[in-house]
């Protein structure tokens, strides 16, 4: 492949990978919605473990995002 289609290819995948990160984005959202709904339909006795599981996994989450931005 020659310069100019390396660069039209590299200038496609650039349009395309905003389109994939607002689709993962809506799919988490999505995903979100329906685990706090089922969460507040199940009551109250299940918050306190789901609101400490929830909240370590973003932790957890942070700190990979963090690690693999610093490499």
């Amino acid at each position: 492949m020659d310069a100019s289609g390396t660069l039209a290819v590299d200038a496609f995948l650039g349009l395309i990978v905003p389109l994939w990160q607002i689709v993962i984005g809506l799919l988490v959202l999505v995903t979100v919605v329906v685990s706090v709904h089922r969460m507040f339909l199940r009551g109250p006795s299940r918050m306190g473990g789901a609101l400490l599981l929830v909240g370590s996994a973003v932790v957890g989450l942070a700190v990979v995002s963090y690690l693999v931005q610093s490499l």
